[in-house]
């Protein structure tokens, strides 16, 4: 043990010495504690203060005086790999790591404040930071680059603090994502609080589920949205359904890969759901044939293929196994697919009749927009029909679902289902007055 822990220290160095539980005080901790009183009693209390690791290890030995402080390096996941390098591969294969690229692939991020969606750390930007940048933007900020510090929060990056679901309720909860909301308020999460918040109790926390044995992939099969790409074998029965698109969609299934996604009943009206909601984002154009955002959601993993679904799906079921029986769970699954393609079906209901308005010419498309609607413009849509959409696809949608997988059944259906049915019905009953209004103008010219 103490062979490893020496290998450990002079793989970071900048170490200081150690005798039994004295720890000698470095130029960085006397000046800090002056400075940084709290930062300083933060890491000493901290499993890497205690072993004796100095801030250079970290942070470099540039910085040396009170105006110098910008040569202070800030860390990144490589930092952390120097002695964690499991933990930083598992995490750059899981979906927080993507967490900036899906960000910054929605078009909205260039209309809002840089407060938001920038270095101000304010709005979205302040989850979304979990993942990498590019190197450009790294460059470009100071803070925010570190990762593994959004669970393991400084300085004391304590792994009994990243062990617990708070840790996960700063960025997991509200508007679009509320599951710690939903996990408190299922059986899960009440259990684990009355048990006393235990990490290894009777009930399941986020990472149980989420970080089997540790990992820090974390990734699910049906992903944040819910979404998932149509196999070949989908698009090419909608034929039977749809032959007046025939060509279109021979052209498209000729783009996607083949399988079966396991569970899943992949009828032709939840494929062509499917594809009217990719539509609503512009993944898929007007003829149904894949655009340029494709490419970004398939890099950012905001859609899932069959292969990883399938793989990510039996993985989680065998999780769940431990506790309860395969019957059991596999009923409980297929019934929170059910949530997904009845939700579906109910948006892309609301889809089309916003997209008869502009094929009519009864809306116009915005300057400058190239998709329309344009669902991922989200707040920034120019009508109200477009502005329900975006809260079905953002609010309503992905509570239902969330809900349902996290077995909150109040939050599921009052919060969910119910002002989705409720949201459908209004656009649907807008769009009909719209088209009244326009026909009225029109004939009265």
């Amino acid at each position: 043990m103490l062979r490893k822990l020496l290998t450990t220290l002079t793989i970071l160095g900048g170490l200081l010495a150690f005798q039994g539980s004295a720890h000698a005080e470095s130029a960085c901790i006397g000046c800090h504690k002056k400075v940084t009183p709290g930062i300083v009693e933060q890491f000493l209390s901290g499993k890497m203060g205690k072993a004796g690791i100095d801030c250079s290890a970290c942070h470099g030995s540039d910085h040396t005086t009170m105006t110098d402080y910008s040569k202070a390096k800030m860390p990144t996941p490589d930092t952390c790999k120097k002695c964690h390098p499991v933990q930083v591969e598992q995490f750059r294969a899981g979906k927080h790591d993507l967490g900036w690229i899906a960000f910054k692939a929605m078009p909205m991020v260039s209309h809002q404040p840089k407060a938001i969606v920038g270095d101000g750390y304010k709005g979205c930007s302040g989850c979304h930071k979990i993942g990498k940048k590019p190197p450009e933007e790294m460059a470009h900020y100071r803070y925010g680059n570190a990762q593994c510090d959004a669970c393991h929060t400084r300085h004391a990056f304590s792994k009994a603090e990243a062990l617990s679901p708070r840790a996960c309720s700063n960025c997991h909860m509200g508007f679009d994502h509320p599951q710690w909301e939903m996990y408190m308020s299922a059986k899960h999460g009440i259990i684990w609080a009355i048990d006393g918040e235990k990490p290894n109790g009777r009930a399941p926390t986020c990472q149980y589920c989420h970080m089997p044995e540790g990992t820090h992939t974390v990734v699910t099969p049906w992903g944040f949205l819910a979404l998932r790409l149509p196999t070949k074998e989908n698009v090419l029965a909608l034929i039977k359904v749809a032959p007046q698109l025939e060509k279109e969609l021979r052209s498209l299934a000729e783009k996607l890969p083949s399988g079966h996604y396991v569970d899943l009943d992949d009828d032709p009206q939840w494929t062509l759901d499917r594809a009217i909601i990719l539509q609503g984002i512009g993944v898929l154009d007007e003829k149904f044939q894949p655009t340029e955002r494709l490419e970004v959601v398939l890099k950012a993993r905001v859609v899932r293929g069959p292969e990883e679904f399938n793989k990510l799906r039996i993985a989680m079921k065998k999780r769940c196994y431990t506790c309860h029986s395969k019957p059991y769970i596999d009923k409980q699954f297929r019934a929170a697919d059910e949530i997904i393609k009845a939700a579906d079906h109910e948006f892309a209901k609301a889809i089309r009749a916003v997209q008869d308005l502009y094929r009519d010419g009864i809306l116009q498309k915005p300057p400058g927009w190239k998709y329309a609607p344009d669902i991922l413009q989200f707040y920034d849509n120019p009508t109200s029909v477009e502005q329900k959409l975006y809260l079905i696809f953002l609010e309503y949608r992905q509570r239902a679902f969330q809900g349902a997988f996290h077995i909150s059944n109040d939050y599921s259906h009052w919060y969910g289902w119910a002002p989705l049915k409720e949201t459908v019905v209004e656009i649907l009953e807008k769009a009909k007055e719209m088209r009244e209004l326009h026909q009225l103008k029109t004939s009265s010219k």
